[in-house]
């Protein structure tokens, strides 16, 4: 995974004012913690950011003005719950080499075995330690032929070179359920012919 590069400033003033006129500016405010660390308060610009964010566990090098660059990835990510804007991002520092545990999406491919079965997904995401600079964007699995009745636990997922689960490979992920059929309407008794 490539990184993004994104232009930040020390932020100076706190509280919700200074948030909202960093807003307005079309910056968004953000804290970067890790590693020992005093958080360093941020602004972060918007755009740049926001179109970051559309990649899963993106790999953010942030040039701050007057104090140097930061390999982040975002942590936790606030949103209005109306706009869906970015209202806040906290990052966590990172060092090529380093491992990481973040969550990367599962994503299946192939059909089912014929015959009505339905795929069961008990989990869209899976926890996985990896080096913060090779975060894999996903994990694919095959379903193809797969019956009824079949299971998909974690253990079973082929992970790239360099990651390892970091949740029990017992853990289901994915199952083969068959299709429910309805249950006949029940007859009218006593219809006249």
């Amino acid at each position: 995974m490539s990184e993004v590069k994104l232009s930040a400033e020390t932020r100076t003033d706190f509280g919700k004012g200074a948030a909202r006129q960093a807003r307005r500016d079309g910056k968004v405010p953000g804290v970067i913690y890790g590693h020992g660390t005093a958080p360093k308060h941020v602004d972060v610009e918007g755009h740049g950011l926001m179109m970051a964010l559309k990649t899963a566990n993106v790999l953010i090098s942030l040039d701050i003005a007057g104090t140097g660059s930061e390999l982040v990835i975002p942590k936790a990510v606030q949103r209005h719950p109306v706009k869906r804007s970015l209202t806040h991002v906290d990052f966590l520092i990172v060092q090529k080499g380093e491992k990481v545990t973040v969550d990367v999406p599962v994503v299946t491919e192939g059909e089912l075995a014929p015959g009505g079965n339905l795929l069961e997904t008990l989990l869209t995401t899976i926890s996985v330690e990896t080096e913060a600079t090779h975060i894999p964007t996903e994990v694919t699995v095959s379903i193809a032929g797969l019956e009824a009745g079949a299971s998909i636990h974690a253990k079973d997922l082929v992970l790239p070179k360099g990651t390892t689960l970091a949740v029990d490979g017992e853990t289901a992920v994915l199952q083969v359920v068959s299709a429910q059929a309805e249950e006949p309407a029940a007859e009218a008794e006593g219809t006249e012919a």
